[in-house]
């Protein structure tokens, strides 16, 4: 039985960005890997039929509680899965939710915690949720934030973008591996080398380019534009939109940068995201 290394993040915060380098990366395929064959190889940990077995009353009835008696079972199910560990994508903060954990630790191998400046999330939430820029700021500053139980994925516990970043990053250790998505921009060969050697995994440089090209937003962008990405919101026109840092910048009004910095200015300088 294998343990879960979990991808974890802030919903639009590059998850999806590290999942395809590490498909890619992995599996060295030629022309780079199927954007819509992700789930082949890392799962979700909020994925419903994972679910069904334990639960079988229709899901309209399924209860925050239902849900969370079951997750243990859900994500030693998910380590069951292989006989080494599993990648598991989750966007579910590291907290307990009505006296539970969202993330069980004794079924845990590691982690990668994808972070991004919350001034350009706000951009990308308004675009994936097909909301306005001051909704989006509400949802980075709610406590309450996440998603609820649909067909597709059982209810998420977002929080707050900080609570979010401290709940994964507030005992750092060998278990966890930090990286920034200006980091992945910016540094990509010094960025995803580190995921890599954090991994265990120490590849030829060759490989690793070819895995850093095959996931890039231009390569990811070109095969949603072919093909579709079936992970993208129907309220998106498209799930890989722009993959820039700094757009905050010119699509803030200074009220708005304020009401995210008054919210998260301590994690933000953690993270150099402040002073701006």
């Amino acid at each position: 039985m294998g343990r879960i290394i979990w991808l974890a993040s802030f919903p639009k915060s590059g998850n999806t960005w590290m999942r395809a380098f590490l498909h890619n990366l992995m599996r060295d395929p030629k022309g780079g890997y199927d954007i819509n064959r992700l789930g082949e190889f890392s799962f979700s940990d909020s994925t419903i039929h994972f679910y069904k077995q334990y639960l079988t009353k229709p899901v309209a009835e399924w209860t925050y509680k239902d849900v969370m008696e079951t997750r243990w079972n859900v994500q030693r199910d998910i380590g069951r899965m292989s006989t080494d560990d599993v990648f598991v994508k989750t966007h579910n903060a590291h907290v307990e939710f009505d006296g539970k954990p969202m993330v069980h630790m004794d079924l845990t191998a590691g982690a990668v915690y994808v972070v991004r400046n919350p001034l350009d999330i706000c951009i990308s939430l308004a675009d994936h949720y097909a909301c306005s820029i001051d909704d989006s700021i509400r949802i980075l500053n709610d406590d309450t934030s996440g998603t609820p139980s649909g067909d597709q994925l059982v209810f998420e516990m977002h929080r707050t973008w900080s609570v979010h970043v401290f709940s994964w990053t507030k005992q750092p250790g060998p278990w966890l591996h930090v990286v920034r998505y200006e980091d992945m921009l910016k540094k990509p060969t010094v960025a995803f080398s580190r995921v890599a050697r954090f991994l265990g995994i120490n590849p030829p440089r060759d490989r690793l380019d070819r895995a850093i090209e095959a996931s890039s937003f231009k390569s990811l962008r070109a095969q949603e534009d072919e093909k579709g990405f079936r992970e993208r919101s129907y309220k998106a026109e498209k799930f890989f939109r722009v993959g820039k840092a700094g757009q905050w910048r010119t699509a803030l009004s200074k009220a708005q940068v304020d009401r995210v910095v008054e919210a998260h200015k301590e994690q933000m300088e953690r993270f150099g995201y402040w002073p701006l």
